[in-house]
């Protein structure tokens, strides 16, 4: 892990300003920075409660992340960790806390490329973003140690320069020692409401299937592009108002509509949708492992490699030009 000089990274974001806030994690502010050689970075700062004060949970958290992301190195589908550095809020403080830096994802998160884009991303593309992100919860859950995220949802799905789906925020992760005997009961249960397995109620319910209960959420997401909970929608979860659908085989009802689905992707949606019906079951013991999924996505899914817009990379290589000569 390489250690950053922090006022390095303050130069590095104006001096943490508002105007380069990219958003907030779990426990921290995200800025974009521009490091030596005009590199484009984030880095993630712990969320202070007040004017001497840095949450001591955010920073928990922020440590538990440097833990987590240094031990994941190899796979292309999780978000590269670059180093840390430290800093003390101020002179009486005799804590250090921590601050990530991390590569930087131009062209957002799905969240927003779902739920904000007025362009709606076309089926290929969503079936590959599908592929991608069941493939970073497997290196999760296959490593040594094993990771369980226990935030999977469509704002921590960020996208490279090349449109490529990295798995973000690990926060709340949980990281799994081969000499544990029970997985870490002292681990309060967390996560985000509708992506959240509603029977993960007491630290001894940690298991790998809190992920897969999320990742079957996404996929509904995805194909939907519905919000994960909708109170003008009944039910209000979108698992509880899918699967019924799912299961009285009127999947057509719940795929995008501002897109026609090409019929010869129809059975790759079809195979997602009953996938994603079997991640959401309330029975865990029902659901499959990712590695399950991955295995099934290989053998049934047909993807087709798409170009997303080139006015995002545009738009991307302007705010770069335009940060480099505010910090010169």
């Amino acid at each position: 892990m390489d250690v950053f000089d922090y006022q390095q990274l303050v130069k590095a974001t104006g001096s943490f300003s508002p105007s380069r806030l990219l958003g907030k994690g779990s426990h921290g502010s995200i800025y974009k920075g521009i490091l030596e050689e005009n590199k484009l970075v984030a880095i993630k700062k712990s969320s202070s409660l007040g004017a001497d004060h840095v949450s001591a949970d955010n920073t928990k958290k922020l440590e538990n992340e440097i833990s987590v992301l240094s031990s994941l190195r190899g796979s292309p589908y999780i978000i590269n960790f670059l180093g840390a550095s430290h800093y003390r809020h101020n002179s009486n403080c005799k804590e250090k806390n921590r601050v990530l830096v991390m590569e930087f994802m131009p062209n957002g998160s799905l969240h927003d490329l779902l739920h904000v884009d007025a362009s709606p991303p076309p089926w290929p593309k969503r079936v590959e973003i599908a592929i991608q992100i069941a493939r970073a919860v497997q290196f999760l859950h296959e490593g040594k140690p094993l990771v369980i995220h226990r935030d999977i949802k469509s704002a921590n799905i960020l996208f490279d320069i090349n449109w490529k789906a990295k798995l973000a925020d690990f926060g709340l992760s949980v990281l799994l020692l081969a000499d544990s005997s029970s997985h870490d009961h002292a681990t309060q249960p967390a996560g985000t409401i509708g992506y959240l397995d509603p029977s993960y109620t007491t630290p001894s319910k940690l298991s790998t299937k809190i992920d897969v209960f999320s990742y079957g959420v996404v996929l509904l997401e995805i194909i939907s592009c519905q919000k994960v909970i909708d109170v003008s929608r009944s039910p209000s979860s979108i698992a509880e108002w899918a699967v019924p659908l799912i299961e009285e085989q009127r999947l057509m009802e719940i795929c995008d509509t501002r897109i026609a689905l090409p019929t010869f992707m129809e059975g790759t949606i079809k195979h997602l949708l009953y996938v994603a019906a079997r991640c959401v079951s309330c029975r865990e013991e029902n659901r499959p492992s990712i590695t399950e999924i991955v295995k099934g996505m290989d053998k049934n899914c047909l993807v087709e490699r798409v170009q997303m817009p080139s006015w995002t990379r545009k738009t991307y290589l302007w705010e770069i030009l335009a940060d480099i000569t505010t910090l010169k």
